[in-house]
């Protein structure tokens, strides 16, 4: 390796933009590892966030066709839930399946989503996304629903498979008045 490159390759790292080595290791394998890591981690990035994709759209189509177990498969165990409804956080899978039962009794067929500005970001075992969220569909009493919402997910990748620890639902609020600002739009 000449001059040039491992000047390249410390500035890099020193950056952050290289993921770290284990420089204990002995200089053949940690050069190998330094090529493996580098040449896997966009590979590994693009598997995680297609993974984490995955995972929304399903949550997507649990919510619209109301399977509780195909939601509740998605949770990782410990979940905390700050949702849209009472109370402040809901604690643990078992609290939380109540919830979605109640909220898909609730909801009457069609239930339709639209998202916009989906972003995710992951680590090594652990990520987050955050979205828009346009839910249309109509309560038991004939009421349409029609708002847009903030939906952030905190992932953990438990036995290699990325579960949603943490969910957050939220609309804006009027400070002045107290109430929810349900006709916003992106």
């Amino acid at each position: 390796m000449n001059k040039r490159k491992i000047i390249l390759g410390l500035m890099l790292l020193c950056s952050g933009a290289l993921p770290r080595v284990n420089y204990a290791q002995t200089s053949q394998t940690a050069n190998k590892s330094k090529k493996e890591t580098i040449m896997t981690a966009p590979k590994n990035k693009a598997s995680d966030e297609a993974q984490i994709r995955q995972q929304i759209d399903n949550f997507v189509k649990a919510f619209r066709t109301k399977d509780l177990n195909l939601m509740m498969s998605l949770y990782a165990p410990g979940f905390v839930a700050f949702d849209i409804v009472p109370p402040l956080q809901q604690v643990g899978t078992d609290t939380y399946k109540n919830v979605w039962g109640k909220v898909f009794a609730f909801f009457q067929h069609p239930i339709d989503f639209e998202t916009r500005d989906l972003s995710i970001v992951t680590g090594a075992d652990v990520a987050f996304s955050r979205q828009l969220l346009r839910l249309q569909t109509t309560m038991p009493n004939g009421q349409k629903v029609d708002r847009w919402e903030r939906l952030t997910f905190g992932f953990r990748k438990i036995d290699g498979v990325w579960l949603i620890a943490h969910e957050h639902v939220s609309v804006p609020a009027d400070l002045f008045s107290g109430r929810a600002v349900l006709d916003l739009q992106p």
